[in-house]
């Protein structure tokens, strides 16, 4: 799942950028169901694989092939409404946007950078089930994944007391039992903080899981579905559906309130509750700092996490 993110102990040195390079930022949604994650993977379909194929048609004579850097990898079957990814382009690929494919501009000024997005969603077509719904050039500093401030995710369920609505069945769990919306909300608040959140995720060699988790709340919608909120400043894997099944089991009264957020602080992954399906889950917005912020950010990210965390610091 993210796969919300993860970001390593002792990340890789990343190089600067190089000057020649055109950076454009790119903001993406789309239905994972039919994906296998984010990830580019060889002879699976995946979102970055999707799209860097689109890069591979509109920069066909002009390589090497530009790669994607996203501001959080999500897993298969996990959607999103307001996934951020950047791409480095050289100046002769910038400048192959420039030149309108075909018909007239109607007096309109032509935007090279913003018709990447335009040529990625033609040839996805009109029926993809990924869309680009914006290309720009990037403001100095920006990193689609270290800039970032937060990440944002919804997780639906539509339990006993919620109707089935069929078309809304890809992002939403259907859940056979009742859930008490307060007992949950309770849960979810217990758990915000700064803390070690090993127990609620999996293991990744040289990743920290030291995490700050800004808000989680839940609402029950006027139709009935329940709602949850998470935002972090970065989240490891599996974590979001991990918090939404603690508070699942609280609220259906199989875990007391009181003990998720004892089990994060045991930091031991066990089985007291189960790990929510991806298909609920959805990426809907990451929050970056103002323009002149954007490079400190980025370089602040990048510099190792602490291991151990002061609950009081």
């Amino acid at each position: 799942m993210q796969s919300e993110e993860s970001v390593t102990l002792n990340a890789p040195e990343v190089p600067d950028k190089d000057d020649s390079l055109t950076r454009l930022r790119l903001d993406i949604a789309y239905d994972g169901g039919g994906f296998n994650g984010w990830g580019a993977q060889p002879e699976l379909r995946t979102v970055q694989g999707a799209i860097e194929d689109a890069f591979a048609i509109v920069f066909r004579r002009f390589t090497p092939i530009p790669q994607l850097t996203v501001a959080g990898r999500t897993d298969a079957g996990v959607h999103a409404t307001g996934q951020v990814a950047h791409v480095d382009l050289t100046p002769e690929q910038l400048t192959s946007l420039d030149r309108p494919r075909r018909g007239g501009l109607a007096g309109k000024r032509y935007d090279g950078p913003a018709s990447l997005g335009r040529r990625i969603n033609g040839i996805a077509g009109l029926d993809s089930d990924v869309y680009v719904s914006r290309s720009a050039i990037a403001a100095d500093g920006f990193d689609a994944r270290f800039s970032a401030l937060w990440r944002r995710y919804e997780y639906r369920i539509a339990d006993t007391n919620a109707p089935r609505n069929p078309l809304e069945r890809h992002r939403t769990l259907w859940y056979p039992a009742p859930l008490d919306v307060d007992v949950m909300n309770a849960t979810a608040s217990s758990l915000l903080g700064l803390h070690d959140w090993a127990a609620y995720c999996k293991p990744r060699d040289g990743a920290t899981t030291v995490r700050t988790l800004q808000d989680f709340s839940w609402i029950r919608q006027d139709d009935g579905i329940l709602v949850a909120r998470v935002q972090a400043d970065a989240f490891c894997h599996s974590m979001v559906r991990s918090l939404v099944g603690a508070c699942v089991s609280a609220g259906q009264n199989n875990l007391p309130m009181d003990r998720p957020a004892a089990i994060r602080d045991e930091k031991v992954r066990g089985s007291e509750f189960k790990v929510m399906p991806a298909k609920g889950l959805v990426l809907t917005e990451v929050g970056y700092p103002d323009d002149k912020d954007l490079a400190e950010r980025a370089e602040l990210t990048r510099r190792r996490r602490p291991l151990i965390v002061d609950p009081e610091g």
